[in-house]
């Protein structure tokens, strides 16, 4: 299969046009044309090229990318480097950001929802990328920051009252710490991200809603592996995920 038709089908099924980005979703980087193997990830570092070469991958389909709104422009420094990586062993580069973060079913909040037994009832926010729903575990904001941390296998960070009792759950993956005051207004017992932010402390105590910071890249690793699994199904190349240490 050509690349061209790989992103094709990410295209198809992600429709990256619905959203404001920043940073251009699709093929980053050139490689080979024929596709037969891809390596997924979360990001594309350095360790996550090299082991793509490796395995002799001849493109690797990721989250977070090169290019960002903001960034210096130069391809200088560490910047240089992987991108003399990927054209050295002729490997493409595919990056979607918020495209996979709001996928209904294949997306990092659809699967982080899933992974966590989350009852989804909608989306709000910003281009709808904040979710909510409800958890039928039962317990306080201690007991279900400790299910989060067993799912995710990576300590959860709580901020606010730990018996707060927990029913109604707002969530954003990632670096998502600026939706807290939204999920706040829709009335949740608790919001998970990834990451927090000083003022995320004294937002939860004044507002009695529980704040979890799980993880940037705990809470995005199960969008990237499910698309993989999608683009494997639908071309019959192979696909294989690679989970890159990452303990923010």
């Amino acid at each position: 299969m050509q690349i061209n038709d790989v992103q094709n089908i990410l295209d198809a099924c992600l429709e990256p046009w619905r959203y404001k980005d920043y940073a251009p979703n699709g093929l980053q980087v050139e490689g080979r044309g024929e596709i037969r193997k891809v390596v997924t990830g979360v990001t594309a570092s350095q360790a996550l090229i090299d082991a793509a070469a490796e395995r002799g991958a001849d493109a690797i389909l990721v989250h977070h990318g090169y290019f960002w709104k903001g960034e210096d422009a130069r391809i200088c420094g560490m910047k240089k480097q992987r991108i003399r990586a990927l054209l050295q062993h002729d490997i493409s580069l595919l990056a979607y950001h918020l495209p996979l973060d709001g996928h209904l079913e294949l997306g990092n909040n659809a699967q982080l929802g899933k992974a966590l037994g989350l009852e989804p009832a909608g989306q709000a926010g910003e281009q709808n990328l904040l979710w909510h729903g409800e958890w039928a575990g039962g317990g306080d904001a201690a007991a279900f920051a400790q299910h989060v941390t067993g799912a995710l296998g990576r300590q959860a960070q709580l901020l606010g009252r730990s018996g707060k009792p927990v029913r109604r759950v707002a969530w954003c993956t990632g670096g998502a710490q600026g939706f807290f005051a939204d999920a706040i207004a829709l009335g949740v017992d608790v919001f998970i991200t990834g990451e927090a932010s000083e003022q995320n402390y004294h937002m939860a105590m004044e507002s009695d809603v529980a704040f979890i910071a799980a993880g940037h890249h705990a809470t995005e690793r199960f969008g990237i592996k499910a698309l993989g699994e999608h683009l494997a199904q639908v071309s019959g190349i192979n696909v294989e995920f690679i989970d890159v240490y990452n303990p923010v």
